[in-house]
Formats: structure tokens, sequence, C-alpha cells
């Protein structure tokens, strides 16, 4: 027993030695003096050439930028320490010089600055982009405010007149056209039902020019009866009923609520088209292009029925295949919206600078989401091509408005007033 308690013993003791020694060798490795070689100093590195103190490098550096020249008021022979090197700048200076610290190596102001702005922007670009809070809370109340307002089921549109496609024949359309691409919903009690001819099929962008001179063909033959736009009725209470839906999204923004009446029915008209056309798009199918709206599905052919020609449906028709082809998210689609709303440009705007700055705000946020929550190459080109969406758009609301006179013209008494209203340049309240 006393044996094993010795040889514990001995082994704790070599094992105390063997810890003392690696504790010595460390501190002399620690404590390796590293002084500054102008006045002694301890010296944080190496400086203009030279391993030196912080204060050293400083002087040497406005020494050097400084054009007047140092004279010793003694022998040109003083002892530079810690204590003394502010006692004789001249002597400080060669001794600077004497241990190697090199003036070309120190950089003008222009070129400290231009480091300065380098290191800045690789350091933003190596930080990941951040939604700030702010933004996270812009984002939520238009998330809030679309979803409150806008039924991708279209569960609340009901009461409408019936869609009539009998504007072309039957047989012509079986010729020319898949079966089926467009329909609606079965009789119910509270919706009317269209006619026998609505599960008539869609035409494709190379089919409009065939049915726009049917379309005219009829309108001939037809102008006296005053019914020439047989889907008409129906396309107006749908645009009423997202006219309607669109007012109030736009009352749920608080930025919206803070604009004086005139500036908000100038906004709504500029941007109603635009609006209702991204809402569109979420229900679009661009397999089938088609528009899947709940338990009806509309189809461009639709447009051609309610009086709409090629200068409108061609570039809209684009317009949806391209923007749906960028396969962008809620949060993108919410924040167009909102972009296209606040447009400070829009004719009868008062509050240019309050707008614009709440369209900059919007801006810089989809830009800043696209970077958060987008992956691969193509992101970088994906905010780019949302903006080119809104040019195409302005020049299709400025035509859209130009026919819906046109059609009101051939068929009054059809088109709401709300929609008369909105294409109207009056500035009245009517919204």
């Amino acid at each position: 027993m006393n044996e094993k308690a010795t040889g514990v013993q001995i082994i704790s003791e070599v094992l105390a030695r063997q810890n003392k020694g690696d504790e010595e060798e460390k501190l002399t490795d620690d404590e390796e003096p590293r002084v500054c070689g102008v006045c002694g100093d301890l010296a944080n590195g190496y400086h203009f050439n030279a391993l030196t103190c912080e204060g050293c490098k400083g002087f040497f550096r406005r020494t050097i930028k400084r054009s007047n020249q140092l004279r010793c008021p003694f022998l040109n022979k003083c002892v530079i320490t810690k204590n003394s090197r502010r006692s004789c700048q001249a002597c400080r200076m060669r001794k600077c010089q004497a241990i190697g610290m090199c003036k070309d190596m120190v950089m003008s102001d222009e070129k400290v600055l231009e480091r300065r702005v380098k290191i800045k922007k690789k350091k933003i670009l190596n930080t990941p982009v951040q939604l700030s809070s702010q933004q996270e809370r812009l984002i939520q109340e238009l998330l809030f405010g679309h979803r409150s307002t806008f039924d991708s089921a279209f569960s609340r549109f009901s009461g409408f007149r019936p869609m009539d496609r009998n504007i072309l024949p039957v047989n012509t359309h079986k010729q020319t056209c898949p079966r089926n691409a467009c329909s609606t919903a079965s009789k119910s009690t509270t919706e009317p039902t269209s006619s026998p001819s609505a599960t008539s099929c869609c035409l494709s962008s190379s089919r409009f020019h065939s049915s726009i001179k049917k379309q005219e063909h009829h309108i001939r033959n037809d102008v006296e009866n005053r019914c020439v736009f047989t889907a008409l009725p129906h396309v107006a209470d749908l645009t009423t009923y997202m006219i309607q839906d669109v007012i109030s999204f736009s009352k749920s923004l608080q930025d919206f609520q803070s604009l004086t009446m005139g500036d908000q029915i100038s906004l709504l008209k500029g941007a109603m088209f635009e609006i209702i056309q991204i809402r569109f798009n979420m229900v679009f199918n661009s397999k089938t292009s088609t528009w899947e709206c709940g338990h009806i599905t509309y189809c461009i052919d639709d447009a051609v029925r309610a009086g709409f020609q090629p200068l409108l449906l061609e570039p809209l028709f684009r317009f949806h295949h391209t923007l749906r082809t960028l396969g962008l998210q809620e949060e993108e689609y919410v924040l167009m919206q909102a972009m296209s709303l606040f447009s400070p440009d829009r004719p009868g705007v008062q509050q240019h600078s309050l707008i614009d700055k709440v369209h900059e705000n919007l801006a810089l946020t989809l830009k800043t989401w696209i970077d958060c929550k987008r992956s691969g190459p193509e992101k970088h080109l994906l905010y780019p091509k949302v903006i080119a969406c809104f040019t195409e758009m302005r020049t299709m609301t400025e035509e859209y408005s130009k026919q819906i006179l046109q059609i009101q013209d051939i068929q009054p008494d059809t088109i709401t007033p709300l929609i008369m209203e909105v294409i109207s340049k009056s500035s009245s309240n009517d919204l």
C-alpha cells in the first residue's frame, strides 16, 4: 500500500515539474520584447517598413506631410526615449529614418480617403443584406391589406351579369382552338350561369387577328341592336369588383390615409388598371394562357367579346406571360402594387415630394427583399425586369382608357359608373 502511494506521488511530482517548465517556456516566448525602434516604447507592429509604436508611427506620418524643416536646438545628439521623444522633433525624425522608416510609404490624404472608401465598400459587400425592422413592418402591412382585399378563389364575386360567349359561332371555335380552355361554374342559386358555349376555348396570340375580324363583322351586323359585345356586362361587373377591392386595399395603408383626398383619388385613378393587372397575374396560368379566378376561368377571347382591340390585348397578353415567368412571390407582388399606387408623377398629384419618398422606400424594400430572399444568378436581373413591367403597364393604361370610351360609345349603359369614373380625367370624389 505504501509502495503504491509512493509511486503516485512520484508521478505527480514529475507532471508538476513538466507543467511548470511549459509555463516558463510559454512565458518567455510571450514576453519576448517588441519595442519601438525609435523611442523604446512597446511596439504594436511594423509601420512604414519599421517596428514602431503607435505614437512614432503617427509622428512620422505627420512630419512627412508637413513642409517645414525641423531643427535641433542642441547638438543633434538628443537621446530619444518614451519620456523624451517630444522634446526634440528633429532628432526623433532622424531616428525614424535611421531605423528604415520610408517616407514613400506614407499615403496622401486623397489616397487614405480612397482606401477607406474601398474598405467600406468591401465590408458592405461582405455583409449579408438584411431587411430593416421598418421594411419588415411595411411588408407585413402590405400583406395584411392585400390578403384582406384579394381572394384568389373569387368567392366574394357574386351577383354578376352572366358571361355570354356566343359572339363567335361555336363551330368556328371548335375548328381553331382546343376544347374546354375557358369554363365557368355550374348553375347555382346565387350566381347566374353562362351560356352553353362557356366551354369555348382561349385564343392564343396567333389567333388574335382572326378573332378580331369576326368581331368587327359581328359589330357591323348587330350595331343597330345595341348589344354588340356579349361578354361586356360580365367583364364590367368583374372589373367593378376588382376596383372596389383595390380601393379597400389602398385605404388600409397608413401612408395612403395620410394624403389629401385629392391626391388619394389621383393616385387611385392612375394606378387602378396596373394594380388590377398585377392581381390578375397572380391567378394567371401561363401554360394554358388563362386566368383561373376560382370557379370561373377566363381567356383572352373573353376580352375580345367585351370589345377590346389588339392594340391593347396583344401587349397585355405578353405582359402577363412575362410577369408570370418571373415567378414572383406574394411579397414581391404586393410591393409592386404599392409602388404602382404611390407614383408621384400621376396627373393631378399635389404632394409630389411626400409620395416620391414613399415610392423610393418601397422600391428599396423590394430590391432589398430580392437580395435577401432570392438566390442564384438570376436574382440580379429580377429587379430591373420588374421595373420594366411598370413601363409596359403605363402604355397599356392609356390605351385601356381610350378603348373603354370607344366601347361606351358603341354600347352605352353597360359599363358601370365606377369604371367610367376611374378612367375620367376629372377630380370628383365619387371613388
